[in-house]
């Protein structure tokens, strides 16, 4: 029902007092007004208060359209006003007529009263007075007897009237003692029914005070009876095992008895806060646990640091033990450590209980809640009599309209709420240490156990179920989180303690790199955080289709999993290439080497277990064996094994660059690392070469007769046996590459060695030491042939050029000095006379060939065992041009007119049909 504004601004909803236009619409409805209010804000109540009206009814209006409305209710009041006078002046002659009339009547009533003698009525009521009293007089002892026989004879009708109603207390404790409680309520409504009715009231008036009081203190006992009663039926709700049927036959009665709050909602009250309450004794009993725990550890420890205090005075037990009792051991709380793991299980538990909790009270909760909402109590609670007043029917349907299924599900959604605070503060507080034992995995299992009990039908709302869910995402992310920064801080952690074992062929599954335990370890801590990620992502994978923002929790975890499992390789490569860079610059700080090995090594700790690598050489091998292992099969073995877990939202193409970017990684890696072994080979090779060439015992400038390859030369090889041997044991693969680059070195020292001591101890090189020299160069080429590059090729050739024209420089310098005659050799007795005549370069050519053809293939099989390792490998590059080419490459840019004899006979060489050896 509404009413119109007197500012005519629009319609007043009489329910809500709120101003209806056109512009705002209606009100809401669940809005209400109480009757102090309502009083204030109807314009037409007495108790109208002008400035709450507009400050409720106008609180949106504008100035503008109270000034309108303002000026239009003066209008109207001056309209009312003017219509009022034109009335009086309308009907003037009725109002005059009127009080002319009334005026007369008055006079009248006067003179009658004033007259003593006349029909007045104060004469009459004097009279009667005095009969009155008279009367009084004569007949008073009758009357009291009357009165007295009256008042019998009512108590005596009252009681027998309400004999049922003042044994209704007795009656009434009688059936509550022997659980007749539907007799009870009978009583209870019988005795409303006697008291409460019209002629029951108008009895009680008749009869005497004292009679009152007895029915007032009579229903009063009932009340108080049935107050107990009703706080019995209240107290039986909260029994946490009671039964569906003993709950919904006591919410009927309390229905019944009309109680002033809804019991069905305080039960559901009732066992809301039970629920809370068991969460907050899992807790409770979680503190005292861990509290025992630390006191017991603090005990031990005070145990131990006095046992310790024993040990140490070395007196007998009877003697100090007195003196330890007066004097308490101290022991800092911080300095001892409790037991992580311990303590993680008891967190483990602490969790498992508080989900036990939400699985065995939340459905029967719901379950109860929708049998409630559903009607079921409401058809219960109404009574079977048929004539039951249909008023009464609809006050408690709209007692259960004030509440709904609705509410219940927010108490649910709260109570997840507080289980979810409690198990993320507990799942964030687990030791990292213990991260791959099950306490975290197991604390998550029971929260899907949960969510899964959850989903079946009518055992809780989806909103507590989508609640639930998000609790394991969260903790799941958690716990993927904190199992990919253990990766990285374990991948940290186990290069730090590198043993420099090698690992059995077996252990390495035949790989032919001859790596540490390093990788392997390296492998088994990504394989167990990587496994434990798998199986939670497959627990919450499935709930990724039903929610949207779970979906996209889920391609959040999925990309963390991806760069975590990438960064911990590239983590592993760094870790690496510190461990090479380290090994590096501890050898180039080495100034005395000893066939590789340095005395600063043998300190450290792990070179003195059994089995391990002390050489730094090995070492930095071993650095090497480990990069390409996990280049060339670790990375794809586990990249293959995981890439499944975030594949589905990743392209093929993007999926390939992952393991494209971490070979390319590793083999940048392993370039840096290698470049460090071979430096340091290169050491030993540039000794060795020195050693060669100007410490071997021999002049170049007077060099005996050409009879073979020198020990010295066979020793330089013996150089590189030894990393042939090195590397073929600890590093296969990169046996060509690394045997390549130090020939390649070899070369380049032999030419830098040469140009270094071309005016010292290489500034004369005669016919013989020419001969020898390039004689050994070839053996050198043809035996280390398979590892020749194309630049250590054109580095031979520069280093054949250069010893040619050291050697005809040399030569023709004997012969125009005649002081500094050679003595003749055989093979130079038919080209050079004592000092007659002067040599060409085509001369000491052909001279070196007929050594070459005389020598190098007797020298190639006395020598076939030295040289036996060269031979077992394939090499990378394509062989080079043959020997006895070189002789016309390095020769070419020089003028020669037997340049065509040189190459008729250069096929004929022995090195262009020698047999490869193995």
């Amino acid at each position: 029902m509404e009413c119109i504004d007197p500012l005519k601004l629009g319609i007043i909803d009489n329910k809500t007092l709120r101003l209806i236009t056109e512009s705002s619409g209606s009100p809401s409805k669940a809005e209400k007004v109480d009757n102090t209010l309502r009083e204030k804000l109807i314009y037409f109540s007495d108790h109208f208060d002008p400035k709450l009206f507009l400050s409720r009814i106008h609180q949106d209006t504008s100035a503008a359209d109270l000034e309108a409305g303002a000026l239009g209710l003066k209008s109207d009041l001056k309209g009312r006003n003017l219509q009022r006078k034109q009335l009086v002046k309308d009907n003037f002659d009725c109002f005059v007529s009127c009080k002319t009339t009334i005026d007369d009547i008055e006079s009248k009533l006067k003179r009658i009263e004033e007259d003593p003698e006349g029909s007045g009525t104060t004469h009459l009521f004097n009279c009667m007075k005095s009969v009155t009293s008279r009367a009084n007089l004569a007949f008073e002892p009758l009357f009291e007897r009357q009165a007295q026989a009256e008042k019998i004879r009512s108590v005596q009708g009252m009681l027998q009237r309400f004999r049922t109603l003042f044994n209704l207390p007795s009656i009434i404790r009688s059936s509550i003692s022997k659980g007749e409680y539907d007799l009870a309520v009978r009583e209870y409504k019988k005795a409303k029914s006697i008291a409460l009715p019209s002629h029951a009231l108008d009895n009680i008036k008749k009869t005497s005070c004292f009679q009152v009081n007895i029915l007032k203190r009579v229903l009063e006992e009932v009340e108080k009876v049935m107050l107990e009663f009703k706080g019995t039926l209240y107290k039986s709700m909260e029994d946490p095992k009671i039964d569906f049927t003993s709950l919904e036959n006591t919410v009927r009665l309390l229905l019944e008895l009309e109680p002033e709050s809804d019991p069905v909602w305080h039960y559901l009250n009732v066992q809301n806060h039970r629920i809370h309450g068991l969460l907050e004794k899992c807790t409770y009993d979680h503190e005292a646990r861990v509290e025992s725990l630390r006191h017991e550890t603090h005990e031990k420890a005070i145990s131990d640091a006095k046992w310790q205090q024993i040990q140490q005075n070395g007196v007998p037990y009877s003697d100090t033990a007195s003196s330890v009792e007066y004097n308490e051991v101290q022991v800092d709380l911080q300095s001892v450590e409790f037991p992580g793991e311990e303590i993680d299980t008891l967190k483990g538990r602490y969790i498992k209980r508080l989900t036990a909790v939400l699985v065995h009270h939340i459905p029967v909760f719901w379950k109860t809640a929708i049998s409630i909402f559903s009607g079921k109590f409401a058809k219960s609670s109404q009574v079977t009599d048929t004539s039951a007043n249909k008023a009464e029917e609809k006050v408690t349907e709209a007692r259960y309209s004030t509440h709904s299924l609705e509410e219940v599900a927010g108490m649910i959604r709260k109570t997840i709420s507080v289980y979810e605070a409690k198990v993320n503060s507990t799942f964030c507080d687990f030791d990292e240490s213990c991260i791959l034992r099950p306490f975290m995995s197991d604390a998550i299992n029971e929260v899907s156990t949960a969510c899964k009990a959850f989903e079946a039908k009518e055992s809780a709302p989806h909103s507590a179920v989508v609640a639930l869910r998000k609790v394991q995402a969260e903790i799941t992310k958690i716990y993927i989180q904190r199992l990919c920064s253990w990766m990285r801080a374990s991948t940290e952690g186990i290069s730090k303690e590198e043993t420099w074992i090698p690992v059995s062929i077996l252990e390495r599954n035949r790989s032919p790199y001859a790596i540490s335990y390093l990788p392997l370890t390296f492998r088994s801590v990504i394989v167990s955080g990587m496994e434990q990620i798998n199986l939670m992502i497959l627990s919450v994978k499935g709930e990724a289709a039903k929610s949207e923002d779970m979906f996209a929790q889920i391609e959040e975890i999925l990309i963390s999993v991806r760069l975590a499992f990438l960064n911990c390789f590239l983590d592993f490569a760094a870790h690496l290439e510190q461990i090479g860079a380290d090994l590096s610059q501890s050898t180039s700080r080495q100034e005395n080497w000893k066939n590789g090995y340095s005395d600063d090594h043998q300190e450290e700790p792990s070179a003195n277990a059994y089995g391990s690598v002390v050489d730094p050489h090995r070492r930095l091998l071993m650095v090497l064996s480990n990069i390409g292992y996990c280049k060339d099969e670790l990375a794809s073995e586990l990249y293959n094994k995981f890439k499944y877990i975030w594949l589905q939202s990743r392209g093929k193409d993007e999926d390939s660059s992952d393991l494209q970017d971490l070979v390319m990684s590793f083999s940048g890696l392993g370039e840096k690392v290698l470049e460090h072994y071979t430096f340091a080979k290169a050491n030993l090779i540039r000794t060795a070469a020195t050693n060669y060439l100007l410490d071997s015992g021999i002049q170049w400038g007077s060099a005996p007769q050409v009879k073979g390859i020198r020990d010295a030369a066979v020793e330089l090889l013996h150089t590189l046996v030894a990393v042939h041997a090195e590397v073929f044991a600890g590093a296969k693969p990169l046996l060509d590459k690394i045997l390549g680059v130090l020939i390649e070195g070899l070369i380049d020292t032999f030419l830098s060695l040469v140009e270094e001591n071309r005016s010292t101890d290489l500034r004369s090189i005669d016919a013989n030491g020419f001969c020898q020299l390039m004689f050994e160069l070839e053996y050198f080429e043809t035996v280390l042939n398979p590892y020749f590059t194309s630049d250590a090729t054109a580095s031979l050739k520069s280093l054949q050029g250069t010893v040619l024209e050291i050697a005809i420089e040399s030569i023709s310098e004997a012969v125009e000095t005649p002081g500094h005659n050679r003595r003749p050799t055989r093979g130079s007795e038919d080209t050079v006379s004592d000092d007659k005549q002067s040599v060409s370069a085509d001369d000491l050519l052909a001279l070196t060939k007929q050594c070459s053809n005389e020598l190098l293939q007797p020298e190639l099989e006395r020598t076939r065992l030295n040289t036996a390792c060269f031979a077992e490998s394939t090499p990378l590059e394509p062989t080079p041009a043959l020997p006895k080419a070189s002789y016309s490459s390095f020769r070419g840019s020089m003028d020669s007119p037997s340049r065509n004899y040189r190459g008729s006979q250069s096929s004929g060489s022995p090195i262009h049909s020698r047999p490869r050896r193995r």
